[in-house]
C-alpha cells in the first residue's frame, strides 16, 4: 500500500491541495483515497436529524450509509488508528493521507507565506510553498499540481512508501 501525508499548520492549504492533487493523480488512472486526520476528534461525520446521526445518538457502536455507489461507516473505537491499521480499509493504489506528521510515511509539507517549516528535510519528500524555499527538497508552488503529481509517479522508486 502506497501512502503520502500531506502536512502543514493549520489554515496552510493542505486540504485545497489534497482537492486539487487528487484528480491530477486520477487522470494518472490510479485509484486514490483520501484519509484525513482529526487528532481533536471535533468531525461531525453526518448532519444532525439525519438517520445514521440518529443511530449513533441513540448509543450504536457503529452506523454505515450504503447505497450503490458509495459506504459511510461512522464507528466508536478505542484508539488513534494508524494508517496501517487504516489502510486494510481501502482497495486503492495510493492512499494521501492529510495530517500524520509523525507518522514515517513520506510527506509534502505546505508552507504558507510567512510561517517556518514544521518538519526536518529528512522527513519530507516535497514541499509546496509560494515562498522561495530551499529545504533540500523539490519546491512546487500551488499553481504546480500537475507538476506535483508528476513528481510523486516518476519518483515512485526513490520514495520509501512503506517505513
Amino acid at each position: 500500500m502506497r501512502i503520502i501525508c500531506v502536512v502543514g499548520r493549520s489554515k496552510s492549504g493542505k486540504t485545497a491541495l489534497i482537492e486539487r492533487l487528487v484528480p491530477e493523480l486520477k487522470k494518472k488512472g490510479l485509484r486514490i483515497a483520501v484519509i484525513k486526520h482529526d487528532p481533536h476528534d471535533r468531525f461531525e461525520f453526518d448532519r444532525e436529524g439525519k438517520d445514521s446521526w440518529r443511530f449513533k445518538k441513540a448509543g450504536a457502536d457503529a452506523t454505515a450509509i450504503s447505497s450503490p455507489k458509495r459506504i459511510g461507516i461512522i464507528m466508536d473505537v478505542d484508539h488513534d488508528h494508524s494508517l496501517e491499521e487504516l489502510s486494510v480499509f481501502f482497495d486503492v493504489d495510493l492512499i494521501i493521507a492529510e495530517g500524520y506528521k509523525r507518522s514515517k510515511y513520506p510527506k509534502i509539507e505546505v508552507i504558507k507565506k510567512g510561517h517556518s517549516p514544521l518538519l526536518r528535510r529528512d522527513e519530507l519528500i516535497a514541499v509546496v510553498s509560494e515562498e522561495d524555499l530551499d529545504l533540500g527538497v523539490p519546491r512546487f508552488s500551488f499553481q504546480q499540481i500537475k507538476e506535483l503529481a508528476e513528481f510523486i509517479l516518476t519518483n515512485e522508486n526513490n520514495i520509501n512508501f512503506s517505513p
